[in-house]
């Protein structure tokens, strides 16, 4: 008889002997560090920055709407008109809505701007006075997109000024080893590729095509020595939420500059294309790794964000 294995069967993902290597210890004994962040936050700064930001950049385009005329067709048919081929298409007339303010909805302007910038009233009323005539004028164009972009702008001078007055100060806490065995045995390795030979699981689930061929090339580099997808427990907080780092990685000493290295791994190297939770998550982890190294031993561990295994080498050289 043959004996026919069933590959659907859920892989058990167990820490294995990389866990247990003295480069992970040693890795590990620098980034368990929790610590507690403060924001000495100023609103009247807050105000007359987000004035000027949104004098400067706040634009919003008219609602648009569109007019169709057709005609029905000569032969209408069942299948045609659930196919929605009984009227032929004649001519296409694009409007813009000037008067929208007329319309019979009604927006709580100040609350909708709060709600979105987790901002007071008060704060959020001081703003809306300080900008230009001409530039509130533009609530009356289109409200929904006027109140949106008013909040991505003023919550991107927020997240700068986040970063500019964060402090972060490292405490005695630090995480428990069983943040490596919580959820494991709920992930679905579909996605989890080949045993890996160098990692602290047998198995690593990626998210994406970046993640997946980053993992392929850590794998096999002879200069790392262990690495790890660092799990969801491990987080460092920030003034925007949580935030989980990817990657920790050892290398051989003597091989690399850096031997510890913690890795976020982004498509994309442009800040253009992180959303500013992303950036400000990214730049508030530099701060917290920073103060790391500087209360424990200086550039013990290096934190940056690259976009692939070639860009990893070149930090670390």
């Amino acid at each position: 008889m043959f004996d026919i294995s069933d590959d659907r069967r859920p892989k058990k993902n167990s820490l294995n002997s990389n866990f247990e290597k003295q480069e992970f210890k040693e890795l590990w004994n620098r980034i368990n560090r929790k610590a507690a962040f403060s924001v000495d936050f100023d609103s009247e700064e807050l105000v007359q920055k987000a004035v000027e930001e949104l004098d400067a950049s706040l634009r919003v385009t008219p609602l648009q709407y569109t007019i169709q005329t057709g005609e029905q067709a000569a032969q209408v048919t069942y299948d045609g008109l659930k196919d929605g081929e009984a009227f032929v298409l004649k001519t296409t007339e694009p409007e813009k809505n000037v008067h929208s303010i007329h319309s019979a909805v009604k927006y709580d302007l100040i609350g909708k701007i709060a709600e979105g910038t987790q901002l007071t009233r008060r704060t959020t009323a001081d703003i809306l006075k300080g900008i230009s005539v001409t530039v509130f004028g533009q609530f009356r164009t289109n409200p929904e997109s006027f109140i949106s972009e008013t909040v991505r702008l003023i919550n991107e001078q927020k997240a700068t000024m986040i970063i500019e007055h964060l402090t972060y100060d490292p405490v005695e806490d630090k995480f428990d080893l069983d943040i490596f065995t919580t959820g494991q045995t709920k992930q679905d390795f579909s996605k989890a590729g080949d045993k890996l030979k160098r990692h602290i699981y047998d198995y690593v689930v990626t998210d994406s095509g970046i993640e997946r061929e980053f993992v392929k090339e850590l794998d096999t580099c002879t200069e790392v020595v262990v690495y790890a997808k660092l799990p969801r427990g491990f987080l460092i907080p920030t003034p925007v939420g949580d935030y989980n780092p990817d990657w920790a990685v050892s290398f051989k000493e003597g091989a690399v500059k850096h031997v510890y290295f913690v890795a976020e791994t982004k498509g994309s190297m442009s800040s253009m294309v992180l959303n500013e939770i992303e950036k400000t998550k990214i730049k508030c982890a530099r701060k917290f790794f920073d103060e790391i190294n500087r209360k424990y031993a200086p550039e013990n561990v290096k934190y940056n964000v690259v976009n692939s295994f070639g860009k990893l080498m070149e930090l670390v050289k």
